[in-house]
C-alpha cells in the first residue's frame, strides 16, 4: 500500500480508457502519480546491492548441470523491508539546500517507483552475461591466454552495445500497445500485490496473502528436488518399466532421450530455459508445443531410424562431437600451434559428426531465421512502414503512452553517443588484442549491421509471444564462411552480432516495464546503464574466481561422480565454436560436409509463414490461423541442447493449465493470481536454493544434487549401430 502522503497526491486517470490488450487491461493500472520520486539515494543503494548479489549468484550457479537462475523477482521481494527501513532510519537532511546540486538521502516514504527502478537494477544481474562463454571457452576448453582486461572490455562492450539498438527501435517496440511484452505482467502484478491495499473478498485471499502462501510453499518444497530427492527433476517411468531396453531409454529419458512420458516436479528445471510457463500466452505455448512435438517426435525419430547422417552410430540426443566410429572427437589434435585450424590433421582424424537431435536443432535454427523475417514482413510489415513514416504521432495512442508523454524523454543523441563510443572501443579491442580475440575490425562492423537488421523482427516476436527466436546461427554461419579456421573470432562475432541484439531487446523489455509503471524514461536509462556496467564487472570477477579455484571445472571426464560443475551451456557454446569457427560450416554443412542437405531448411522456413499468411487471407473468419507463429513453432527447440526434453514436457503442461484452462474457465482467478503465483514460485525457489548452499555447502549438495543418469535411463546415450563400441553400452 502506498503511504498516505503519496495517496493524497493527484493521480492521473483518463476516464474509461484502458489498453486494447485484455491481459494488460486486467493487470496494469491506467493511472499515474507524477509526484512520486523515482531515482533516489535508496534506489541507487538498494539497486546496486541487488545487482551485485544477483550477478554473483547467477554466475556462481550457472556452471551447474541444471543452472539455478535467480530472477529479479527475488530481489524485488527482498528489498521491500529494506526500503521501508531506510525510509524510517535515514536522515531527511537536505544537503546544499537552495543550490543547483541540492539533494537528500531520504526522499520520503518508500514508494513503488523507487521499487521498480531497484528491480531494473536487479534485472541487469538476473541473467547470465553471454560473453562469459568466450572466457570459459578460451581458458577452460582451449586452454589459451585471455587477460582479465581484455575479457572485461569484451564483456562491457557486448552488454552496452544493445543500448544503441534499443534507442533506435523504442518507437516500434515500446510505445505501441500491441507490443505488450507478456513477461512484464508478472512483475507488474507483484508490484501491485506489494504496494496496493486490497480488500479481501469473502472466502478468498488478497494478492498479497496469496503470494505469501505460494512463496512459503515453493520455498519449503524446493528442498525435495533441490537436495533430498533430485530424481524429481525428471521422472522417466518408461525406463523403469524397461530397464534393459535401449529403445525404451531413448524414447523415455527426459534428460538424455526424447522424453516421452517424462515429467519434472522441479520448478528450476521447468523454468530454466523457456522462462515461466505462467507468463506465456496460450497461443505461444501452443506454438512451442507443436514445434516441440514435430521436431522431437516426428523429424528426429525418422532421421534416426532411417540412419540419416550415420545417426545410429551416435546417441539420439547429445551435445557431444564424435568421430565416424562414435568416439569423442579429439579437438586439440586439429589445432596448430598458432591456434588455427590444421587441415592435414583434420584429414588424418576424419570428419566430425554430431548427434541426430543436435543436427536437427541446427536445421530448425536455419528455418527459424528465415521464418522470422518473412513472418514479420507479412503480418507486421504495414504497421512498421507506417511507424517508419512517423505516422505514429497522428495515430491514436493508448492510455499508457499518453501518460508517459508527461515525462522528459531520453534524447536520441544519448543512445547515439553510447553506440558510437562502444563501437570505437570494440574496434580498439579487436585491433590491439587480435592475438587473443582473433577478430578483424571489419567483422565488428558486419556484426553491428546484422544486429541492426534483426533487432526489429526478433523484438516483435518477443514483445507479442514472450519467446525470443535464437538467431545466433546466422552470425556463426556468416563468419564461418567468410573467416574459417579461427574459433575465437567466430564466437566474438556471434556475441557482437547476436547478443548485442538480444541485450537490446532486454533493455526494450525494461523500458516497457517502466512504461507500464510510469517511470521517468531518463531515470530508467540511468538505472540500466549503471546496472549493466556493475553486472558485467561482477559476472566476470565471479567466473574468473570459479575458473581458477574449482579443479577440472566443466571437464566431465575428470570431475568426480555426482559433481554439479558440468557446464552444459558452455559445452554447447564450445561445440559451436568448433563447428562454425575452427572447422567451418563448409566442411560441416557445405559441399565438403555430410550435413549439406540441412540447408534446405532455410527455404522451408521462408515458405512456412507464407502458407500461414495465405490461409489467414483465405479464411479470414478463422482468427486462430493468425496465431500460428512460425518463428516460435520452428524455433521451439533451439535451446535443446543444453535444454532437455523434460524441460519442455513439464513447461507445456503447466502452460496449458494456466494459459488455456485457467484463463478461459477461471478468468477472475487468473487475473488476480496467475502472475503473482509465477513470481512466488520463482522467489521461493531462489531463496531456498541460496539457503541450501549457505547451510550445506556445494560439496555436500554435490553428493545428492545430480548423478549422470539420475532419471534411471543409463542406456539412453548408447548407439544402436552394430559393431560400435561405447563404454557402458551393449554391443550389437
Amino acid at each position: 500500500m502506498l503511504p498516505a502522503h503519496h495517496r493524497a497526491c493527484r493521480k492521473i486517470h483518463p476516464d474509461g480508457e484502458n489498453s486494447p490488450i485484455e491481459q494488460v487491461a486486467l493487470t496494469v493500472p491506467a493511472t499515474d502519480d507524477p509526484n512520486l520520486p523515482a531515482f533516489t539515494f535508496r534506489t541507487l543503494t538498494l539497486g546496486t546491492l541487488s545487482c551485485i548479489l544477483l550477478s554473483f549468484l547467477n554466475q556462481f550457479f550457472f556452471y551447474r548441470r541444471e543452472p539455478l537462475s535467480l530472477s529479479s523477482i527475488s530481489a524485488q521481494i527482498a528489498v521491500v523491508p529494506l526500503g521501508y527501513l531506510m525510509a524510517k532510519t535515514t536522515t531527511d537532511r537536505v544537503f546544499f539546500k537552495g543550490r543547483q546540486f541540492e539533494f537528500t538521502l531520504n526522499a520520503g516514504p518508500f514508494n513503488v517507483k523507487e521499487h521498480v527502478l531497484i528491480t531494473i537494477f536487479a534485472n541487469a544481474g538476473a541473467g547470465n552475461a553471454y560473453a562469459i562463454h568466450i572466457v570459459s571457452s578460451v581458458k577452460i576448453f582451449y586452454k589459451k591466454e585471455l587477460t582479465f582486461f581484455v575479457a572485461l572490455l569484451l564483456l562491457i562492450t557486448t552488454q552496452v552495445l544493445g543500448f544503441g539498438w534499443a534507442g533506435v527501435f523504442r518507437r516500434y517496440l515500446v510505445e505501441p500497445a500491441a507490443m505488450w511484452w507478456p513477461q512484464n505482467l508478472v512483475q507488474v502484478s507483484l508490484f501491485r500485490a506489494l504496494h496496493e491495499k486490497e480488500k479481501r473478498t469473502k472466502g478468498g485471499l488478497t494478492r498479497n496473502q496469496f503470494f505469501v502462501i505460494a512463496f512459503l510453499c515453493s520455498f519449503a518444497y524446493y528442498v525435495f528436488p533441490g537436495y533430498l530427492f533430485p530424481m524429481l527433476t525428471s521422472v522417466s517411468w518408461i525406463c523403469w518399466i524397461f530397464p534393459n531396453s535401449i529403445l525404451a531409454h531413448q524414447l523415455g529419458s527426459g534428460l538424455h532421450g526424447l522424453g516421452i512420458g517424462a515429467i519434472g516436479f522441479d520448478w528450476s528445471s521447468i523454468s530454466a530455459y523457456l522462462g515461466s510457463p505462467l507468463a506465456s500466452p496460450w497461443f505461444a505455448t501452443a506454438n512451442i508445443a507443436a514445434g516441440f512435438f514435430l521436431i522431437t517426435y516426428v523429424i528426429t525419430p525418422i532421421a534416426y531410424w532411417l540412419n540419416i547422417f550415420k545417426a545410429k552410430t551416435f546417441p539420439i540426443f547429445s551435445d557431444g562431437l564424435f568421430t565416424y566410429t562414435g568416439q569423442s572427437y579429439n579437438i586439440s589434435a586439429i589445432i596448430d600451434p598458432n591456434f588455427h585450424f590444421d587441415t592435414e590433421a583434420y584429414e588424418r582424424e576424419g570428419p566430425l559428426y554430431i548427434s541426430t537431435f543436435f543436427a536437427m536443432s541446427y536445421a530448425v535454427g536455419f528455418a527459424c531465421l528465415t521464418a522470422t523475417v518473412v513472418h514479420v514482413l507479412l503480418f507486421h510489415g504495414r504497421e512498421i512502414w507506417q511507424l517508419s513514416k512517423s505516422a505514429f504521432q497522428e495515430k491514436k495512442m493508448d492510455v499508457h503512452t499518453k501518460l508517459m508523454r508527461r515525462y522528459k524523454q531520453v534524447p536520441e543523441w544519448w543512445f547515439t553517443c553510447i553506440l558510437l563510443i562502444n563501437i570505437a572501443a570494440t574496434l580498439y579491442a579487436c585491433q590491439y588484442y587480435k592475438d587473443q580475440l582473433q577478430i578483424p575490425w571489419w567483422a565488428i562492423l558486419l556484426a553491428c549491421a546484422l544486429a541492426l537488421l534483426f533487432t526489429l523482427p526478433v523484438g516483435v516476436i518477443t514483445a507479442t509471444t514472450n519467446q525470443t527466436p535464437a538467431l545466433n546461427v546466422i552470425t556463426e554461419y556468416v563468419m564461418g564462411y567468410i573467416y574459417p579456421g579461427f574459433p575465437i573470432a567466430n564466437i566474438c562475432f556471434k556475441v557482437y552480432g547476436y547478443i548485442s541484439m538480444k541485450q537490446g531487446i532486454n533493455f526494450l523489455q525494461d523500458f516497457k516495464l517502466g512504461h507500464y509503471m510510469k517511470i521517468p524514461p531518463r531515470a530508467m536509462f540511468m538505472a540500466q546503464v549503471i546496472g549493466t556496467v556493475i553486472s558485467a564487472l561482477v559476472h566476470l570477477a565471479t567466473a574468473w574466481w570459479l575458473i581458477n579455484t574449482i579443479p577440472d571445472i566443466c571437464d566431465r571426464e575428470l570431475l568426480p561422480a555426482g559433481s554439479p560443475w558440468t557446464c552444459p551451456g558452455d559445452h554447447v557454446f564450445y561445440d559451436a565454436s568448433v563447428i562454425w569457427g575452427l572447422i567451418g560450416p563448409r566442411r560441416i554443412f557445405g559441399d565438403l560436409g555430410h550435413y549439406s542437405t540441412i540447408n534446405w531448411f532455410f527455404l522451408a522456413g521462408a515458405i512456412a509463414p507464407f502458407i500461414v499468411w495465405l490461409a489467414h487471407k483465405t479464411f479470414p473468419s478463422k482468427p486462430w490461423i493468425k496465431l500460428i507463429t512460425m518463428p516460435v513453432l520452428l524455433g521451439a527447440t533451439v535451446n535443446m541442447p543444453p535444454a532437455t526434453a523434460v524441460n519442455y514436457t513439464s513447461w507445456i503442461l503447466i502452460g496449458f493449465a494456466s494459459g488455456f484452462i485457467a484463463y478461459r474457465y477461471y478468468r477472475n482467478w487468473w487475473s488476480r493470481h496467475n502472475y503473482v503465483l509465477s513470481g512466488a514460485l520463482d522467489a521461493g525457489l531462489a531463496f531456498m536454493g541460496v539457503l541450501l548452499y549457505l547451510c550445506l555447502g556445494m560439496e555436500q549438495i554435490s553428493l545428492n544434487w545430480w548423478n549422470s543418469h539420475s532419471d534411471g535411463c543409463p542406456l539412453a546415450s548408447c548407439p544402436t549401430e552394430p559393431g560400435i563400441i561405447v563404454e557402458g553400452c551393449p554391443v550389437f
